[in-house]
């Protein structure tokens, strides 16, 4: 009925994978902020890495006659992204071909957690791959190291993260590793540590997201930071625009990323 008289909702659905992650945690409560701001309340949904959650969510946003959504999810196979009308914005993932992308560069972010390593003279790499099934710009990352290691002739072992034992593999022969975010990173960094080494002296690691949790309570850490309240920022502004003007075409927005260092452990 509501849709029948042309009235807003003005609510706006978020679908991200998995809240447990700081990461999207305060990604999140930044968009909550400041669509609240702008006057929209928000339908929060997670994800979870499942397709089906994913399908039965979006039935439930457009049900509720959401005026937007914004998507971070990673089960880009939904096919359902292609068939709504509501205008939707993407964090991170290529979800249709209309529909536009926000992200940190993914590429530099990459790029910078291979040349910590490389700097750090880290001689035995592993690089820690966790795909989806999905076309994601987060490929770009380890393209970038893949890219600068070549260019520097640095060897290094692909792991995939999702098939693998982290207690099996490390601290095994390596010195170095790339992981695919920070929660992953501790992880890694737990087990050498356990095992008497100590992080940016005896061995390095770079984790990826920088949040501002994991910062205050593992400032050694050395990660990709990804700037959260400007990613929130664009993406409402960028939903907010389509909101406004259907007929006008978004464009997709890629942020720039920092490096982190970490502090050494004593």
């Amino acid at each position: 009925a509501r849709a029948m008289q042309g009235k807003s909702s003005k609510f706006i659905g978020l679908i991200f994978p998995n809240l447990t992650n700081p990461f999207f945690a305060e990604l999140v409560q930044n968009l909550e902020s400041k669509l609240f701001m702008k006057g929209y309340k928000v339908i929060i949904a997670s994800a979870a890495e499942n397709e089906q959650i994913e399908h039965d969510y979006l039935g439930m946003l457009m049900a509720n006659q959401v005026d937007g959504i914004i998507s971070g999810s990673h089960n880009l196979q939904v096919k359902e992204y292609q068939r709504i009308s509501a205008p939707i914005v993407s964090f991170d993932r290529h979800l249709a071909k209309d529909i536009p992308v926000v992200s940190a560069d993914n590429y530099q972010g990459g790029k910078l957690a291979a040349q910590f390593l490389f700097k750090n003279k880290a001689e035995k790499i592993a690089v820690l791959v966790d795909e989806d099934t999905s076309v994601s710009p987060t490929l770009d990352r380890l393209q970038a190291a893949i890219d600068f290691f070549t260019k520097n002739n640095v060897s290094f072992d692909p792991l995939d993260s999702n098939e693998i034992e982290l207690e099996k593999v490390f601290p095994g022969p390596y010195d170095g590793v790339i992981a695919s975010n920070d929660i992953s990173a501790l992880k890694i960094a737990a087990i050498f540590q356990k095992n008497g080494s100590i992080l940016n002296k005896d061995f390095f690691i770079t984790g990826y997201d920088g949040s501002r949790v994991i910062r205050e309570i593992a400032p050694q850490l050395p990660t990709v930071i990804q700037p959260i309240e400007k990613i929130a920022e664009v993406l409402v502004s960028t939903l907010l625009q389509q909101i406004d003007d259907p007929n006008k075409q978004a464009v997709s927005t890629i942020l720039p990323v920092a490096f982190w260092p970490g502090l050494k452990d004593k």
